[in-house]
């Protein structure tokens, strides 16, 4: 697999995130995100793309047994220097060394962005999920991936959005952290997920609670990220 950036990125990541998040997790998606955890009555979860293990230890706090899935290095010794008791693997989304309906809940909080292989993921998320479990996912919306702002002359801003429907890869940086992100078109992510059976039970675009007033603005003049829910049906002879 080429490079995307990650392994150059990590310790820049690691400090950058603290042990809390940086303000959209903290103030935008740990709250619903943890909403739908508590309500899908899960006793074990597999977070796909675990990073440094923060949403791990988010949801072994609600009493949950979950397994981080990360392969980036330091992200990973990160995890499992942070949570002693854990279970961290060193695999991609692509190839997951789990074994079929195998898990209550998938867990991909902001990593689909980040996946080169975005059906064969979600297939792998959809093949180890027990039979009425749940993919929950935190996603950037696909207007924020394909659009920018810009000032304009009387200091205002405005969103403008480029090549909506052409799906790419591109370089983005902030704060010392150079990765490679995948803009989709949102139809992308919902045939695939559609496309293994799943049934959505769940959908928002999720608003900042908290946080400086001009950062809230900025998040609610264009919503950045959406929360999705997808079950896993049950078939005949499944036994739930």
């Amino acid at each position: 697999m080429p490079d995307n950036g990650w392994e150059a990125s990590a310790r820049a990541w690691i400090a950058d995130m603290g042990s809390d998040g940086d303000f959209s997790r903290r103030h935008v998606l740990d709250g619903p995100m943890l909403a739908r955890v508590r309500a899908s009555g899960a006793h074990d979860a597999v977070d796909v793309g675990c990073g440094e293990g923060r949403f791990c230890r988010l949801m072994r706090a609600e009493g949950i047994d979950p397994i981080g899935v990360e392969p980036t290095a330091d992200l990973r010794a990160t995890a499992a220097a942070r949570d002693p008791g854990g279970r961290y693997l060193d695999a991609r989304a692509e190839a997951l060394p789990l074994d079929d309906a195998s898990t209550d809940l998938v867990v991909s909080y902001l990593t689909l962005i980040d996946i080169d292989g975005l059906e064969e993921a979600v297939a792998q998320m959809a093949r180890i999920l027990r039979p009425g479990g749940r993919l929950l996912i935190a996603n950037l919306n696909s207007f924020s991936t394909a659009g920018t702002w810009r000032g304009r002359a009387d200091d205002s801003r405005e969103f403008v959005m480029n090549g909506y429907a052409d799906p790419r890869a591109e370089w983005v940086s902030w704060r010392g952290i150079t990765v490679r992100n995948w803009h989709r078109p949102f139809q992308t992510y919902l045939q695939a997920l559609l496309g293994q059976g799943l049934v959505m039970t769940h959908f928002e675009e999720p608003q900042p609670t908290g946080g400086p007033p001009e950062t809230v603005r900025r998040f609610r003049d264009a919503p950045w990220f959406h929360v999705m829910e997808w079950r896993k049906p049950v078939t005949a002879g499944s036994g739930r």
